[in-house]
């Protein structure tokens, strides 16, 4: 997942906090002398739902466009989430788009009634 970050921040990285198994990490391109920032699997345990409950938070952080302006999420990555939260893979439909931003990943968020 790429996190898109808004023009009044210009770095983030970290925990978004605990129980997510995932964070923030920033790769520098020097080729094009910027930053991109993607979800990092941590070393530790993550719980089943981790992966999927830390692309929503990013969704919803992403509404406040403060901190992060947009998530683009790969729908493998979303089929696996949902998948390691034992969440019938169906509901993406029969010609689901290669990438999800914050808006999809909300409805969606919705649909399933989390």
């Amino acid at each position: 997942m790429e996190i898109i970050l808004s023009k009044q921040c210009e770095s983030l990285t970290g925990s978004l906090g605990r129980g997510f198994g995932y964070y923030i990490r920033g790769f520098y391109c020097k080729r094009k002398n910027v930053t991109h920032y993607y979800a990092q699997r941590s070393k530790h345990a993550v719980p089943p739902d981790g992966h999927l409950r830390f692309i929503f938070t990013c969704a919803e952080l992403a509404q406040n466009k403060l901190h992060i302006a947009d998530i683009r999420v790969a729908y493998r990555e979303l089929w696996n989430a949902l998948n390691e939260a034992c969440i019938c893979v169906s509901i993406l439909g029969v010609d689901p788009p290669e990438f999800y931003n914050a808006r999809d990943i909300l409805n969606l968020k919705n649909t399933l009634g989390l």
